[in-house]
């Protein structure tokens, strides 16, 4: 399978959709090259407003067009878009349930050459507070496009959140995923690592060198963080009895402390969490960064390996 990063897998999908839509509109926050919106701009201008370095003020005007029917996506970095405009997030689109969806495009570390004012590790913890809001983070171009499918027929608040770089495939073109449900990756009964995002292909990696060891790793890809597949987590707590989390989101308030709570409160398993440690990040890129904070298929292997000790 071919590397196609998520961004250009979203918006060749939404201009698809937006060529039968006259009421889709998108927003960029002069951001359509890092969106990767060229295209939609281009074919569809009278569907497409740009509104500059203004995150607040885009979320503002995706919730006006929304009351009058409009159905917006509106794009940018996800670093300014989820900290920057969390309070438009908060009351014009979750409080309201404004049909507003969110693309947070190069989250996570893939600014992660800018340093700390460009990473996004932070937006699972923030959004997750709010009610009424839906979060995806898709780990291939083939979810990508599904996911954002899915966004065009939903009518509520949704934020999906990209990197920046192509990535490898993780599923074969059709495949179908169901919203709230975590997509089996490997089957595994000795241990569970439950992902999502880009992390899935290092933990698909990491279970398969692990199975030359004899070690049987099921992989969960928890692409849909809320609705969230409590059941999933269950029977991996069940089932495996050892749990690795991983996420390229800070150890505070993710993926990983969302898995605690639920076995923690029904099954009590042993387990560990994988993602970036409560301090000032190193700068470099994704996959520097993913190394030396252990995120990466030899870091996963490692911490695996550790947890069965």
């Amino acid at each position: 399978m071919a590397k196609v990063s998520c961004r250009k897998a979203f918006t060749r999908t939404l201009l698809g959709a937006a060529r039968k839509d006259p009421m889709l509109y998108a927003i960029a926050t002069d951001s359509r090259g890092s969106v990767t919106l060229g295209d939609f701009a281009n074919e569809l201008p009278d569907q497409f407003l740009e509104l500059g370095v203004a995150e607040q003020n885009a979320l503002a005007a995706a919730a006006g067009l929304a009351s009058v029917g409009r159905n917006v996506f509106v794009t940018g970095p996800a670093c300014f878009l989820c900290g920057r405009g969390f309070e438009q997030i908060k009351v014009d689109l979750a409080y309201n349930r404004s049909n507003v969806k969110i693309i947070g495009v190069s989250a996570g570390v893939s600014y992660g050459p800018l340093g700390g004012t460009h990473t996004t590790l932070h937006d699972f913890a923030s959004l997750r507070a709010l009610p009424n809001i839906q979060i995806y983070v898709p780990s291939d171009s083939v979810q990508a496009e599904a996911i954002t499918k899915y966004l065009v027929s939903f009518r509520g608040p949704a934020y999906m959140r990209t990197g920046r770089g192509d990535v490898e495939g993780i599923y074969p073109e059709g495949e179908i995923f169901e919203t709230g449900k975590a997509k089996l990756v490997c089957p595994g009964t000795d241990m569970t690592i439950i992902t999502c995002g880009e992390l899935v292909w290092h933990a698909k990696n990491a279970a398969a060198q692990l199975a030359e060891q004899g070690i049987s790793v099921r992989v969960l890809d928890m692409f849909s963080i809320k609705p969230f597949d409590e059941d999933a987590v269950l029977a991996a707590a069940r089932e495996t009895g050892v749990i690795l989390t991983a996420e390229e989101h800070s150890v505070n308030g993710g993926l990983g402390e969302l898995v605690a709570h639920i076995t923690a409160e029904k099954n009590p398993v042993k387990m560990r969490i994988l993602g970036f440690p409560d301090e000032e990040y190193k700068v470099g890129s994704n996959t520097e960064l993913f190394t030396y904070y252990g995120l990466d298929t030899a870091g996963m292997i490692r911490s695996a390996l550790s947890l069965l000790r």
